[in-house]
């Protein structure tokens, strides 16, 4: 728990005139005083923004801040704290339980009655929190006695109960931009006493910015590493580009496997492929497998994408994602990686029809809504005598002792649903023969039906 202005808390830069002690990190000497130093975020917090209106009108809120790592949300509930000159009390959801909450409304309730003073009760990872957790929140949000501030990487229409939604505004928050982490590291090396001596020249700059990869903390984590590893040119320490690729060792992508982020990503992978655009099939593969996805996952969705987008537009298509899983399990990486490119480009290119998924989709709906209807007795099973005298399948015609194969104009549905159309093959690659011969046998079939 901390209070703003506290003698063990300054969140103000050397140069408003404060000193800040030499052991925090340079993410957190860097937190902003007012909307005006925050990166990034104009959507919100640039003047007439939402947020920052309610804020300047004096009409601080209850908010989840939603958004990736690194975007501002805890420097902006330290803010909604500051400005509205309240008790800030953080925690981590991974960390504590419903009873750290309620001592913390304890004594937001207690301040509250001595002087007016309200609290901002800033919940990190708020998703983590399950539902009777949640609910732990909803009265006292309700009455007043906290601004709850709840910080999400992700959606909180999944992961947040709609009691607590209700309650509260969601703020979506973006990835900085490279534009944004380079005027942020321009600063730091400014207004920070320890990096007044740091030297970064313009290809350095972009490569940490890039390296950040769209979060501010990073950034500045990078800067800070580059400093201890720069080595003295006199009184200057200069960072160079292999300092930097020193500092980021190796650093990975955000690639959240669990999160938005990764269902986003194959989502785009997926999109790409069935819009039939190779080439952006390629990058959204490049950047899940640079980002550490399991090949296998996406291994996996590639004969999804086969059956479900292509069907029976081309059968190969399956043929070939299935190639190139099992060539990624005999190879493994890196080797096995461009089967699965192959795989990607061969589906993007391929002829679509989702013609199957949509037929199994609507008889699936009618399987549910209609229940167990009889099958017809001509239909059923008769393997023992009882059953044949029972009339169980009376009447079958076998279709190879008919002509052509094919009984035209016998029934196979429950009587409820006969003549019911589901498969509707699209006139695209392979599927186009298959229309056209399923047209000649229901065209027989309804010829036999007339006649009769």
């Amino acid at each position: 728990m901390s209070v703003p202005g506290s003698s063990d808390e300054l969140f103000v830069s050397e140069t408003d005139g404060a000193r800040f002690p030499q052991h925090l990190p340079l993410a957190a000497r860097m937190r902003p005083l007012d909307f005006d130093g925050v990166a990034g975020q104009a959507h919100l917090i640039a003047p007439g923004k939402p947020l920052r209106r309610a804020l300047e009108a004096g009409n601080p809120h209850s908010m989840v801040l939603w958004g990736p790592p690194g975007s501002g949300k805890t420097t902006l509930a330290r803010l909604v704290s500051r400005l509205s000159s309240a008790e800030f009390i953080a925690m981590s959801a991974v960390l504590v339980g419903v009873k750290n909450v309620r001592d913390a409304v304890a004594r937001a309730k207690k301040l509250l009655a001595a002087g007016g003073r309200r609290t901002v009760l800033f919940i990190d990872e708020a998703h983590r929190f399950n539902k009777a957790q949640q609910d732990a929140f909803l009265p006292h949000i309700e009455d007043g006695t906290i601004i709850f501030i709840g910080a999400t990487t992700e959606n909180p229409s999944f992961e947040l109960n709609n009691a607590l939604l209700s309650r509260v505004r969601v703020y979506v928050l973006k990835r900085l931009e490279e534009k944004d982490l380079e005027a942020l590291l321009d600063k730091a090396l400014l207004k920070d006493a320890a990096l007044r001596d740091v030297r970064l020249d313009d290809e350095c700059r972009r490569l940490i910015a890039q390296t950040a990869d769209g979060d501010a903390r990073k950034a500045l984590n990078l800067l800070e590493i580059c400093a201890d590893l720069a080595e003295a040119d006199g009184s200057e320490r200069q960072v160079t580009a292999e300092t930097v690729r020193l500092a980021a060792a190796q650093s990975l992508r955000r690639f959240d496997k669990g999160g938005d982020l990764f269902y986003d990503q194959i989502s785009a992978l997926h999109k790409s492929v069935r819009g039939s655009d190779p080439d952006a099939a390629l990058y959204w593969l490049s950047r899940m497998l640079d980002g550490g996805c399991d090949p296998l996952y996406i291994a996996r969705r590639l004969v999804r994408i086969a059956s479900e987008d292509i069907g029976n537009a081309n059968l190969k298509a399956w043929d070939v994602a299935l190639n190139a899983w099992m060539t990624y399990e005999r190879l493994g990486s890196p080797e096995g990686e461009l089967a699965l490119a192959h795989a990607v480009v061969y589906l993007a290119c391929s002829p679509k029809s989702d013609a199957i998924y949509a037929a199994f989709k609507a008889a699936l709906a009618d399987a549910q809504e209609y229940g167990t209807l009889e099958v017809p007795e001509h239909l059923r099973n008769a393997p023992t005598q009882l059953m044949k005298k029972l009339g169980h399948g009376k009447g079958y015609r076998h279709a190879h002792l008919e002509e052509g194969a094919f009984a035209a104009g016998e029934n196979y549905f429950p009587e409820k649903l006969e003549g019911t159309l589901y498969y509707r093959p699209t006139d695209r690659g392979s599927e186009a023969e298959l229309g056209k011969h399923l047209e000649h046998l229901r065209h027989l079939s309804e010829q036999e039906k007339n006649r009769k």
